[in-house]
């Protein structure tokens, strides 16, 4: 007595086919500025300039790797991939979480160096070749701001580019500081700044990527709750083995044993209790793959005989 309700992926995979449409108008333009910012740190002898280089480097990585992902999640399910290639979407932002923390660290040491040795910043260019980006980063960032599929993939990417926009505005600013007043020490603390406001976004990132990998429950998805709820249903004298996950960002699951009383059973049938009980998962908690088995309480006896055994 289990029924599964999967209620079809149409619109997940009509939303991310629009996210590779994003993704792929985002990195021609961060390809463009990454050439532009390298040579701009060249010619300026910026750290803080040659750090969102270097972030757009790993923007474009994780950008290539966030539209691989998003291809490989897009193939069919199988007899061994029941569930399809959605993870390659989690492991996508899990890879680009952990490029970033190891970008902060670079920049922190580098930074580091600077701050007891300053070294002499042509601020002219420096403050030019970071407006550039920052009008790159601006139309990056609009362009995956529209994408509704709330996916964590396109969140890595997402965040990277809004890390990168405020890399952007650290190095302008830090280029007029040095430009107005000769603090070449702007140039190593505007680095630091911009791993300040990656660190955080990037250990998010890899917190919820972590999490969906080791099938927690989803945070909107208290079980207290969905049992309560189950509970309160005509004829539903028990909920147990109830257990939910996130197979990608978007698709949470659920599955329960349910016990209802023989009367209930047998005077409105399996079919219409497993509707009310997918029912009720859709509306109060927005699960739609949701797999229910339902169980007589005349057999509550021999379950728990198999249990002890």
């Amino acid at each position: 007595m289990s029924h599964g309700h999967g209620h079809g992926h149409g619109g997940h995979a009509a939303g991310r086919a629009g996210d590779r449409r994003r993704l792929k108008v985002v990195l021609a333009v961060t390809g463009s500025i990454l050439v532009v910012q390298l040579v701009g740190a060249w010619i300026s002898g910026s750290l803080a300039l040659l750090a969102d280089a270097g972030h757009m480097a790993t923007d474009a990585a994780g950008i290539v790797l966030a539209l691989g992902a998003s291809y490989v999640a897009a193939l069919p399910s199988g007899r061994r991939a029941t569930f399809g290639w959605h993870r390659a979407e989690v492991l996508a932002a899990l890879a680009n979480a952990v490029v970033l923390v190891a970008l902060c660290v670079y920049l922190a040491v580098a930074a580091a160096g600077r701050l007891l040795e300053p070294t002499e910043v042509a601020a002219g260019p420096m403050v030019g070749f970071a407006l550039v980006g920052l009008v790159a980063n601006a139309v990056s960032l609009l362009v995956l701001s529209r994408s509704t599929t709330g996916s964590l993939n396109m969140r890595g990417a997402t965040m990277e580019v809004a890390a990168d926009t405020l890399g952007s505005v650290v190095v302008v600013v830090a280029g007029v500081v040095i430009w107005t007043t000769g603090f070449d020490r702007a140039d190593p603390i505007g680095s630091l700044l911009i791993a300040a406001m990656i660190l955080p976004r990037a250990v998010a990132l890899a917190r919820d990527s972590v999490a969906v990998l080791l099938e927690a429950a989803p945070r909107d998805v208290r079980l207290d709750d969905v049992q309560a709820h189950l509970m309160r249903m005509p004829g539903v004298v028990d909920v147990h083995d109830l257990h939910a996950w996130t197979i990608t960002t978007g698709l949470p699951s659920l599955s329960a044993h349910v016990t209802v009383t023989d009367e209930v059973l047998d005077e409105r049938g399996v079919g219409a209790i497993l509707d009310d009980l997918a029912g009720c998962t859709a509306a109060h908690f927005a699960v739609r793959h949701a797999t229910f088995q339902v169980e007589p309480a005349s057999h509550r006896a021999h379950e728990d005989l198999g249990e002890a055994h």
